[in-house]
């Protein structure tokens, strides 16, 4: 609220706004001129920015300014001009063979910190930012030696470009468990069998009384996508069951669950969303963290 100003003349005694409180009374002393002429300068510059930028928003956008700003169109420049800076390096990321980029210095000082930035971009909210993974969940952890579809950086890019079990690459990995105790091809008593045995193939504390059942079991119904002593199968992208790598729970009852329900983890496939050297990058940089092959 500015308000008006009134004149005081020497030795006058102030008068008061008519506000009072509790004793206290509002005293009508004068605005002091530096800050009025401040205050109405701020207006002016206000009206001055509201013409010269955007400001006014509009059902589509916002009112342009006549300086034609955009802070948009300034980051697509500079997109624009780090794509020209890095084209000659993604040229050759795209043209090398998949297998010599964790090799060759030049294009690793490239595919690493941009790997980086694509994966925190687009794959940390499933594998988290360290691609750790999260355990029982079904988010694979990316940096120990157990891979569902192979290691290779062929395998990673291959996963990756196409993904798992989506319905919108016809590319996609895909494979499915048999859900045995729902579509009942195993009696509870015999998934609690082949439970023991798992557990047994594992280093785990179980019934040694079941597990001679459920090896049979296993070997009838299991081991042709787990492999005889369940080091798994990763043409099919069947886990390994002999570790202590688990993607959704190595308990008892963790292993039960997916023996009768059977999983079905999902992965978007990028093309389309990726770039192929961004594919190729995050392709290196996953195989770089420690468990590629």
């Amino acid at each position: 609220m500015c308000a008006k100003q009134v004149t005081k003349k020497p030795n006058e005694p102030v008068g008061t706004t008519g506000h009072e409180w509790d004793g206290i009374e509002e005293l009508n002393n004068p605005m002091p001129r530096w800050w009025v002429w401040t205050f109405y300068a701020t207006i002016i510059w206000g009206v001055g920015y509201m013409i010269a930028y955007p400001a006014w928003p509009l059902i589509n956008g916002a009112t342009p300014g006549v300086l034609g700003a955009s802070t948009r169109a300034d980051v697509v420049k500079e997109i624009e001009r780090f794509d020209a800076a890095n084209a000659e390096i993604k040229a050759a990321l795209i043209a090398a063979p998949l297998a010599s980029i964790p090799t060759d210095t030049a294009l690793m000082a490239y595919a690493e910190p941009a790997g980086a930035s694509v994966f925190r971009t687009n794959c940390s909210t499933c594998h988290g930012s360290g691609a750790a993974g999260v355990e029982g969940k079904g988010y694979p952890n990316l940096l120990d030696d157990d891979w569902l579809w192979g290691g290779t950086i062929e395998d990673i890019h291959l996963t990756i470009t196409h993904g798992i079990r989506n319905t919108t690459d016809p590319d996609a990995r895909y494979s499915q468990m048999p859900a045995f105790g729902v579509d009942a091809v195993l009696e509870p008593a015999q998934i609690d069998a082949v439970v023991e045995h798992v557990l047994a193939i594992s280093g785990q504390e179980h019934d040694a009384t079941l597990t001679t059942e459920g090896a049979t079991l296993y070997a009838e119904n299991c081991a042709a996508c787990h492999m005889e002593a369940g080091e798994g199968d990763p043409t099919q992208g069947a886990p390994r069951l002999n570790d202590a790598i688990w993607l959704y729970g190595g308990s008892r009852e963790k292993i039960k669950e997916s023996i009768a329900n059977a999983r079905f983890g999902v992965m978007p496939g990028w093309t389309g969303r990726l770039s192929e050297d961004e594919i190729r990058a995050v392709a290196a940089y996953v195989h770089s963290r420690g468990g590629g092959q």
